[in-house]
């Protein structure tokens, strides 16, 4: 397994091996002990899947509060997407800062997003399939959304808005701005 820091450098790419042959491949995707000698802690509760039949699905930017928050691990089973991670944390240098990276199951790789950054993607390829841990149960009283396209963020979203498909939960999301005035980090 191979780890990378992002710019953010809390952000990783994570990069399991895969054994191939002619039957196919086998790779292990997680392995606690493995993630511990990285610095990787966190103890998952809860795998989540998704799936998005077009390009263009857009889910996020979402989080958890307190004390609820989730760490996650995301990977890409089939398909690709535009992964962001947004710094929400108020007390972080890095605070209202992003990273993004492209995880695909072409590139087997994954991405670990801590507690304290709102999260979202969007898929670029057609019936994409997602796969998460997280490191709470999924809240929903607790749950939060910031607006993916927030012009304070400025995130270069790889679809113009028009081609974007989102819940009405992310359409109705807050402004980074109302985030600021009452930060949940």
């Amino acid at each position: 397994m191979k780890f990378e820091a992002l710019d953010i450098p809390d952000v990783k790419l994570l990069f399991p091996k895969k054994f191939s042959d002619e039957r196919g491949f086998f790779s292990e995707t997680y392995n606690q002990t493995t993630y511990a000698g990285a610095g990787i802690v966190q103890s998952f509760v809860q795998d989540n899947q998704s799936f998005s039949r077009e390009p263009g699905v857009l889910r996020g930017l979402h989080y958890q509060c307190a004390p609820y928050a989730q760490d996650k691990i995301v990977r890409v089973a089939h398909g690709r997407i535009f992964d962001v991670a947004v710094d929400i944390r108020a007390g972080s240098k890095t605070f209202g800062k992003w990273v993004s990276a492209e995880i695909s199951a072409t590139e087997w790789n994954q991405i670990l997003i801590p507690r304290g950054f709102a999260h979202g993607f969007v898929t670029l390829e057609p019936d994409t399939e997602v796969h998460y841990k997280v490191s709470a149960p999924y809240t929903p009283e607790a749950e939060r959304s910031i607006m993916w396209n927030d012009p304070d963020l400025g995130i270069p979203w790889p679809h113009e808005e028009s081609d974007v498909t989102l819940s009405q939960k992310d359409m109705q999301a807050m402004s980074f701005a109302e985030y600021c005035r009452n930060p949940d980090f």
